[in-house]
Formats: C-alpha cells, structure tokens, sequence
C-alpha cells in the first residue's frame, strides 16, 4: 500500500514538472525567435553586400524563406525542431543539425569535464571546512573559495595558457585534436578550458556544500544520532550529507547548464570548434537559423537539466512529492 502510494505520488510530481517544462519551451521558443527576428539587418542583403541587386536580392531571400510572414517562420521553425530539422545555415549551406553535432562533441565533453573536476575539487573541500568551523582549515578553504569567486575565468584562462602552454609548454594553447585520434589527445585538449571552467564552480559549489552541511549538522536528528553513540565523522557520512544534497543538486544542475551554454568565451581563448564559438560565428555572419536553433538547444539542456533536478529532488526528499 505504502509503495502504492509513493509511486502514485512521484506520478503526478512527474507529470507536473513535464508540463511546467513544455510551457517553458513554449514560451522560451516565442521569446528566442521574436528577439532575433526584431534585431536590426536583413541576412540576405549581409550576404550579398550593399550593391546587391533587388531581383537578387528578393530571390535570396524566396530561397532562405525569408519572404515568408514571422507567424509562418516560427510554425516552420518549430515544426522542424520537433521532428530533428533545425533548418539550413544561410552562411555554410549545411544542414544545422549536422553542424550542432559536430561542435556538440566538444561542448558537451568539455562542460562535463569541467563539471566533474569542479564536483571532486568541491566535495571534499566543502564537507572538510563543515567539519572543521571555525577552525584554520575552515577559514583557509573559505578564503580560496571568495578568491575562486572573484576571479573571472577568461582571465584565468589566460593564466593557464601563460604558463602550461607557453612556459612549461605540457599542453596546447589552444586547438582541438579530434575524438578520431583516441580520447587522450582529445581529452588533453579540453583540460585547460575544463580547469578554466571548472574553478570558478568548485568554489560556488564547496560554499554550497558547506553551508547546507552546517545547517543539517544543526538539526535534532543529528543530536539524536550524536546521542545514539555515532561519533560526529560517523554522523556527518550516515545522516548528514544526504540530507544536505538538495541545495547542492540544485547547484549541480545550474552548473551544468552554464558549463553548456556559458562557455562562449573560454572557447573563443582556446579557439575550441565548440557550440559557443558557433554562436558566436554565427551572429557576426547574420546567419539567424543557426542561433535561433542553437540558442533554443541550448536553452533545451537548461530546462531539461532543471526538470532532472526536480526530479533527483523527490528522490531525495520524499517531502516534496507529498506537497505536489
């Protein structure tokens, strides 16, 4: 009876979180493809220059489909999404899909990359000042957490090429050596923009981390279980950091999203053929198609991520799936 109930909860938590996440897409859908279409410039006349004639003109755009109303651009545009065509770049004449696959395997790597150093640097730093307040090592990781906050991360990377790429030259300024070659050179490539990208995250993270721990280590089921003959290490694995994952979930989530979408400018440092630089290629180019539909892939991964999130937290918390 009990299961029952508890699968019939998370049930309906499920199919209200995918509901909030269809309308999100709607609505994130609307509001990407009404700022692109109103900024100023035509495609068309950015491809053929100022003299362009106005037969061709008009004839280029009858062939992007720029003729067409906006309600019949977006429908089209949607339309496609929906069914894997996200369009023909203007500038490349290649397919869009095949172009966000190709940089996908190296954004999607490197934003889990960064995302796995900046969970195994944050963990143990967080749990090690939670368990130690107030103490020197407390206050240690505390100062490197505000000094990894403060710094941005452009300008780290650019530390980082200043001295493993150009003084002590162990990895490559810059480049991507392919996934054809095997994972190491490609992995090798991608670990300086990772720890560019990763730092920065571990020290939000470990702050996170140690904040939800000194407020669950406060709680009196810890008392109970410290009275129980558990000692504080013991209290803190057993008790304490599952109860304290929820904000930092949270965290993971946003992190991640961020390492997608938010890595425009570490790839242009490292000149990485990434879904970032393609954004950026693509705005100076006019090519709207390509950032409509990137940009709504990437705001995809947010939401998605974020729907993922809710979900791990009624795993976690069973509180949550009671109040859906």
């Amino acid at each position: 009876m009990e299961l029952g109930h508890n699968l019939r909860l998370m049930l309906r938590y499920f199919l209200k979180r995918l509901l909030s996440l269809i309308i999100s897409l709607a609505v994130a859908s609307l509001v990407i493809f009404a700022v692109i279409e109103v900024a100023p410039g035509d495609p068309a006349a950015f491809m053929l220059g100022m003299n362009a004639q106005p037969e061709t003109l008009a004839a280029l755009r009858s062939e992007l489909g720029l003729d067409a109303s906006k309600p019949q651009r977006y429908l089209a545009w949607v339309g496609g999404m929906l069914t894997g065509d996200f369009g023909t770049s203007y500038t490349y004449r290649t397919p869009v899909a095949d172009m966000v696959a190709q940089r996908l395997w190296v954004s999607l790597p490197l934003a889990l990359y960064a995302l796995a150093l900046s969970t195994l640097i944050a963990f143990p730093a967080g749990i090690y000042a939670a368990a130690r307040r107030g103490r020197a090592g407390d206050m240690g990781v505390m100062a490197a957490t505000q000094l990894g906050v403060a710094i941005p991360n452009f300008w780290f990377a650019m530390m980082l090429v200043l001295l493993f790429a150009i003084k002590l030259r162990w990895f490559a300024a810059g480049g991507f050596a392919g996934w054809q070659d095997g994972p190491l050179p490609a992995l090798r490539s991608l670990t300086l923009p990772a720890i560019a990208l990763a730092l920065p995250q571990a020290a939000i993270l470990a702050r996170v981390m140690r904040s939800a721990l000194l407020d669950v280590l406060g709680e009196d089921f810890m008392r109970t279980a410290r009275a129980k003959g558990l000692s504080a290490r013991q209290a803190l694995w057993r008790h304490g950091l599952r109860n304290a994952m929820i904000p930092v979930l949270t965290i993971i989530g946003l992190q991640f999203s961020f390492l997608l979408a938010g890595g425009i400018i570490i790839e242009q440092v490292f000149y990485l053929p990434g879904l970032g630089r393609l954004i950026f290629q693509s705005i100076s180019a006019r090519d709207l198609i390509v950032v409509e539909s990137v940009t709504m892939l990437l705001v995809f991964a947010v939401i998605f991520v974020n729907f993922a999130v809710d979900l791990a937290y009624a795993s976690v918390d069973p509180r949550l799936r009671a109040r859906a």
